[in-house]
Order: structure tokens, then sequence, then C-alpha cells
């Protein structure tokens, strides 16, 4: 019985083990700080000269009041949620002072095309998270949909630093950032008026087939001409089928028949986050 119960033992120990391994965060997907501390391209997407700009400017904030501006740049988050890889990385670095908790962290990661900005504690009540999500939508997100994450960067970098200089009433020079709108939405909203133009024309005159065709053809081109209008040319595809084909005919009011850390010179200031902040998708 003594055997049976020794080793009974040792295999719960080892499931234990084995668990925890299987299920344990994947720490190594965590990177370390760069020796500039400031500035960690581990993406290789950003040039020697944004990279040198935002070194100088964080260290120049960080010698004011504390306050530090962090951007890291990641291959991938290895299978890690965008949140937890983000707030795990705030901590590991430590950034901001450790009283006042006044660290921003720019985490872009490229193979999922997602960017976060993670907020400190005493950065909250200046940069709220609407206010962070929109920053990421005028000032970054424009340039990342064209793959343009060197003038992104500095750019929503340039917004928040402006910002929490405005802000505080801190003696330093700043860059205001390029006000850069997403027209995405217009793109979208002008596609369902032509869906909904040839999907009427379509069903009226019934050729439905033949509009369909020269439909597909035209919007095969366009998708390799211009593929960021792809959100539109869908929209407006789905809109002119549901209308050319629909055998609901008072459907559209239409008529017709139903179809079908420390690492260097710089370090944290053992500032922490709580998870305020935001996250966006390009």
């Amino acid at each position: 019985m003594k055997f049976l119960k020794f080793h009974s033992n040792r295999i719960i120990c080892l499931i234990l083990i084995f668990l925890f391994i299987t299920f344990i965060p994947n720490v190594k997907a965590i990177v370390n700080p760069t020796s500039n501390f400031y500035i960690n391209d581990y993406a290789n997407i950003i040039d020697s000269e944004v990279e040198e700009y935002i070194l100088n400017k964080s260290v120049a904030l960080n010698n004011v009041d504390g306050t530090q501006i962090v951007v890291v740049t990641v291959p991938s988050l290895d299978g890690m949620s965008l949140e937890d890889y983000s707030l795990q990385l705030f901590r590991n670095f430590g950034i901001g002072d450790k009283e006042k908790n006044n660290g921003l962290l720019l985490l872009i990661a490229l193979e999922e095309r997602l960017s976060r900005v993670e907020v400190g504690y005493g950065l909250e009540g200046i940069l709220p998270d609407g206010k962070t999500g929109r920053f990421q939508d005028e000032y970054m997100i424009p340039y990342f949909k064209e793959n343009n994450f060197n003038e992104g960067i500095k750019n929503g970098y340039d917004a928040f630093y402006s910002e929490i200089v405005k802000l505080n009433n801190l003696d330093l020079e700043y860059s205001e950032p390029t006000h850069v709108k997403d027209n995405s939405s217009i793109f979208v909203f002008i596609g369902i008026l032509i869906g909904i133009f040839l999907g009427a024309f379509a069903r009226l005159n019934k050729k439905r087939d033949i509009v369909s065709l020269i439909y597909i053809i035209s919007f095969c081109i366009i998708f390799f001409i211009v593929p960021n209008l792809i959100g539109a040319l869908i929209a407006s595809l789905i809109v002119y089928l549901l209308i050319a084909y629909s055998s609901m005919d008072s459907f559209f009011f239409i008529g017709g028949d139903s179809g079908g850390s420390s690492f260097g010179g710089f370090s944290g200031g053992g500032g922490s986050s709580g998870g305020g902040g935001s996250s966006r998708g390009f």
C-alpha cells in the first residue's frame, strides 16, 4: 500500500508540473529593455533618426519630472493577448517614477497588426482611455494601415508627448502632431451607395447576371490596384447582392420580379500600471 501511495503521489506531482508548464503565461515572449530603454525596436521598423528623436525627447522629459515614455515594437506576441503582454511589459520595465506612476508605453505588435497604449496611474487623469484611443485613431493608425510605421510612431509619440508637456505645464519644447483623418468609413458609405444603385438597376432592368459579372470583374481589378478600399468594395458588393437577388420585393421598396528594469545607461523608475489605456488594430 505504501508503494502504491508513493507512486500515486509522484504521478500527481508530475501531472501538476505538466499543467503548470502548459498553462503558464509565455514569459519568454516578453522582451527586455535595450540599452536605450526608451526606444526598443525589436520589429526593426523604426529608422535611426526617429529612434534618436524619441530617445532625446524621453530623456529630457524624465529629467524634468520623472515621466517616462517608452516605445516598444515586437515581431509577435507569441500567443499572448495584447493587454496581458502590454501590462506585463510595462511592469517588467518599471516605466515611470515609482511614487508618481507616471509612465506611458507605446506598444506595436507587427505580426498581429495591433497597437496599444498602456498608461500608469499617475497619467490617467490627463490621458484617460478615450483620449489614448482617439490619439491612436487620429495620429497613428492611418499611417500603420499604409505600413508607414516609422512616421506613425513618431507622430503618435509627438501627440502624447505634447499632451503631457502642455497639461503638466512643463518647461519643454514639443512638436504638435500631424492630424491624419482615416477616411475608411467614408469609403464604406460611398460603397454602400454604389451597391444600392447597381442593385436597384439590375433588379428593375432584369439584367442581374450581366451587371453581376461586370461588378465582380471591377471588384477584382480595384482590389489589386487600391487594396485600402477593400472594405468599401465588400460592403457595396453585399448590398448589391441583397438587392439584386433578394426574394423580398418590398425589402428596399423596389418593384420587379422575384429572384434569389535596467539594461544600460537608462532604466525604469519602478512605475506601474493598472491596465489603463487602449488597444487598436490596423
